[in-house]
């Protein structure tokens, strides 16, 4: 098959489920608790509110999540994550930014 414009149809896949991605980077331990924290519509992909746990996360995209006790947390993804591996290697998907001023 093929997708308007006469390009084959093959799908993009430089891009991960926001859900997906952080549960294997550890922020939740069940991936139905990240996808309910989305629908709850407190996380933004580049500066823009989601509330789809689908939305795409592509490396090089700046997530703003809460945090319990910390405010609230900014991060830029470095690689998409292949499984949900130890902490080690979830700390290495993404970059924090820290807040101006400190």
């Amino acid at each position: 098959m093929s997708r308007p414009g006469g390009q084959p149809e093959q799908e993009d896949r430089n891009w991960q489920r926001l859900d997906t991605w952080l549960w294997c980077a550890r922020f939740l331990k069940a991936r139905s608790d990240c996808a309910r924290l989305v629908q709850g519509g407190l996380i933004r992909v580049n500066r823009q509110p989601t509330d789809k746990p689908h939305a795409r996360l592509r490396p090089g995209d700046v997530v703003t999540l809460p945090r319990r006790d910390q405010g609230v947390t900014v991060l830029r993804i470095v690689a998409l994550a292949k499984r949900r591996g130890p902490a080690v290697e979830a700390r290495g998907l993404y970059q924090e930014i820290p807040e101006p001023g400190c």
